[in-house]
């Protein structure tokens, strides 16, 4: 089947942090939609998205969650930007969107979950859970508590996206620890997320339960150690390819900005982590920034390149 991914570019203008949208056929070969230029626009809370995920609902249609950030408003005439006052005090909201047909969309609207002790709100997900009906969403965020000087993982359920639970603390460490993206295959959670520090680098953990505990993954840990810039890759994300392979992107951030973006990985097996960098098996238009990728119908794909052609 064709897949979708939504994500963002990395630029030096506010164009790049909007909605952006790519098709594949094959998961391998992708290609921009919409001339490159933004699917969605905000303007509401901070002027622009980040870390964009996309969930197919099991009653129709698809919701888009994201973090309400534009970091070229927050730059000084370097370029450089205070990622400690953001992540004290920034992103107090999620933008969200609904859509039927992923052509039409709902306005944006800024998503509070009752919680002003929050630093911010980065890194949306959503599992959704078949035994409970729940879609449980996550995130990464600082707290009051820890003087917003330590990132975890937080979450909440809904069942429809207009009315949630109380956040909760969902995953934790010594150090911080951010980006989550968890995916289950034949009963077992595959728990992915950037850890901060010691050591600095994507890790893999596992669980037969959703809220753990989850068990560190040494082999992969040791793949990890083996990459050069361990520290210089975040937002981990997983697709089944058509082939039936299993995809690792990891975000790569250690070069000259619009050069940034996603790296592949490949493993052959479904739920085996085992993964090898494959860079010359895919083909990107330009860098793609933290998104999601979702399988979608032959139907769907015809009427998104029709609709975004140019």
């Amino acid at each position: 089947m064709p897949d979708l991914f939504v994500h963002f570019r990395e630029k030096l203008t506010v164009d790049g942090e909007q909605v952006h949208f790519a098709v594949s056929e094959d998961g391998y070969r992708w290609r921009q939609l919409n001339g490159g230029r933004p699917i969605l626009t905000c303007n509401k809370g901070d002027g622009g998205c980040r870390d964009i995920e996309i969930v197919r609902l099991k009653d129709g249609g698809f919701v888009l969650l994201a973090t309400d950030l534009c970091i070229v408003r927050h730059m000084d005439e370097h370029h450089n930007v205070d990622w400690k006052q953001l992540n004290h005090n920034g992103s107090k909201f999620l933008s969200f969107w609904r859509t039927d047909d992923l052509i039409r969309f709902s306005p944006q609207e800024l998503v509070y979950f009752g919680r002003d002790d929050f630093g911010c709100l980065w890194a949306p997900e959503v599992l959704y859970e078949e035994k409970s009906g729940e879609y449980l969403i996550h995130w990464g965020s600082t707290v009051r508590e820890s003087d917003y000087n330590h990132m975890s993982i937080y979450a909440c359920t809904t069942r429809d996206f207009r009315t949630f639970s109380a956040p909760f603390l969902f995953f934790t460490k010594d150090n911080e620890i951010l980006d989550s993206h968890i995916v289950k295959h034949n009963g077992v959670y595959h728990l992915f997320y950037k850890n901060s520090s010691d050591p600095s680098m994507n890790l893999h953990a596992t669980s037969e339960k959703l809220y753990g505990p989850y068990q560190n993954d040494d082999a992969f840990q040791q793949i990890m150690e083996s990459m050069a810039q361990p520290g210089a890759y975040e937002a981990p994300t997983t697709l089944i390819l058509s082939d039936g392979r299993w995809c690792l992107m990891l975000d790569f951030f250690g070069c000259e900005k619009e050069k940034m973006g996603y790296v592949p990985f490949l493993s052959p097996t479904v739920g085996d982590a085992r993964f090898e960098r494959a860079d010359e098996a895919f083909s990107f238009p330009y860098g793609f920034k933290h998104g999601h990728a979702i399988e979608i119908t032959d139907e769907e794909y015809e009427r998104l390149c029709q609709a975004y052609q140019k």
